[in-house]
């Protein structure tokens, strides 16, 4: 049984079909890949079944119904992101930054924090950032850390939140080679202890090397999916995604 459905999606931007009847699953503990070239609605995708864009089609997790649900709802059912640009507070920790997404705290804990007695991070975002191997950054300022490490405070913010699924919008972004093949360590982690996990990057190396399914999109429509080595090789993605199907290449490996 599927974790996460989405069952056609379609958005529209006046005249430009965005995503147009995407469907998509993930299962408990699944970690599936989407990509496709710039402008194929990868995130536009992500943007839609979190609520922050208006969609058609259904979109469930868990059995629940969230289709109408503004993002906030969603979140509170176990529907987590992250960004592509990697906003954390300056002003907080690092720790810090996962505690508020950690905790929905009672009114006289928000009175507290207003009065300087500071937010507290828990179990949770100790947990997550332990996940991600960034327990030594904890007390650092946010503001300090570098763009890599900002990415990856990301990923761990959005765990801290304990979700049932998390779509990750380009977590790799503005990471070296040693720090993406890592990061993908982690998030095959996070997957096998029973998180559903949805994989936007353009790092084919990782999105193939660590996904359990790939889809693919061009212009808004499915194209391809199937287990990595699948789509690896299939003539559609290589002449809409890599370009290389007129030459008999494959894909890089």
């Amino acid at each position: 049984m599927s974790m996460f459905r989405a069952t056609a999606i379609d958005v529209r931007f006046g005249g430009v079909h965005a995503l147009d009847a995407v469907d998509l699953e993930v299962g408990q503990g699944q970690l599936v890949g989407l990509i496709g070239p710039n402008g194929a609605g990868k995130t536009t995708f992500i943007d839609a079944v979190t609520g922050f864009t208006p969609a058609g089609g259904q979109v469930t997790l868990d059995g629940r119904g969230l289709s109408g649900l503004p993002p906030h709802r969603r979140a509170r059912r176990g529907l987590a992101r992250t960004w592509q640009s990697g906003e954390l507070f300056d002003d907080l920790t690092v720790a810090e930054n996962l505690a508020v997404s950690a905790q929905h705290p009672p009114w006289w804990a928000a009175v507290g924090e207003t009065l300087g007695h500071g937010v507290r991070a828990g179990d949770a975002a100790t947990e997550s950032l332990d996940r991600l191997g960034l327990r030594h950054l904890g007390d650092a300022p946010a503001a300090t850390i570098s763009q890599g490490q900002r990415k990856l405070v990301g990923v761990a913010r959005a765990l801290a939140a304990r979700p049932r699924m998390i779509c990750l919008d380009e977590p790799a972004a503005g990471l070296d080679t040693t720090e993406s093949t890592e990061l993908g360590r982690h998030l095959r982690a996070v997957a096998d202890s029973g998180v559903a996990m949805l994989l936007v990057d353009h790092d084919m190396g990782l999105v193939l090397g660590v996904c359990d399914h790939v889809v693919v999109l061009e212009f808004g429509v499915v194209i391809a999916a199937g287990p990595p080595e699948h789509v690896r090789n299939d003539p559609a993605v290589l002449a809409a995604y890599l370009g290389t199907s007129t030459t008999g290449q494959e894909a890089p490996r």
